[in-house]
């Protein structure tokens, strides 16, 4: 009976984690996927998006740093992608990228900017150290999970004890 409230307690939890992980990633999604291998000036970015469609294979892109710049179809069907380059001697900022692609969409996201190559060791880990989010509910199953698997094994023993 005592490990049926264990199960049901362990369940209500995750439960709770996992419902919250779907609305944690969503929260910052515009749709397009910014990659700069260094972020500074002098440096490639790399725009994709999938948010015009599949049967698009064309997109206009400006970013306020850089200017404009075209976005064509990749190596997958319904992916854009274009690349531009920072501008040396762009001083750390915010650049705002916005991609427009027929029928009349249009999105909208930023990044930052360093005004020098970093240096130093790379953080490691999975994904965007902007959303960490997943990560951070990803962190909370694991703990309820070794919390729970502590709690049965006490259990277990307690009453191999009484016997």
């Amino acid at each position: 009976m005592g490990n049926t409230h264990v199960g049901v307690g362990i369940g209500l939890v995750v439960g709770a984690l996992a419902l919250q992980i779907p609305a944690a990633a969503a929260a910052g999604d515009s749709g397009l996927d910014i990659r700069s291998r260094t972020g500074s000036s002098g440096s490639t970015v790399t725009v994709s998006t999938t948010a015009c469609g599949a049967d698009v294979t064309y997109g206009k892109g400006k970013s306020e740093v850089a200017g404009a710049f075209h976005l064509f179809e990749g190596e997958r069907k319904g992916v854009l992608t274009g690349r531009f380059t920072v501008p040396e001697g762009t001083e750390s900022t915010t650049d705002t990228v916005t991609v427009k692609c027929p029928p009349r969409v249009k999105i909208t996201d930023s990044y930052s900017l360093t005004a020098r190559q970093p240096n130093g060791a790379v953080e490691a880990g999975f994904g965007d150290t902007d959303s960490t989010a997943p990560q951070l509910a990803l962190g909370g199953v694991l703990i309820a999970a070794g919390a729970a698997g502590w709690l049965v094994r006490v259990r277990n023993r307690s009453q191999a004890n009484r016997t």
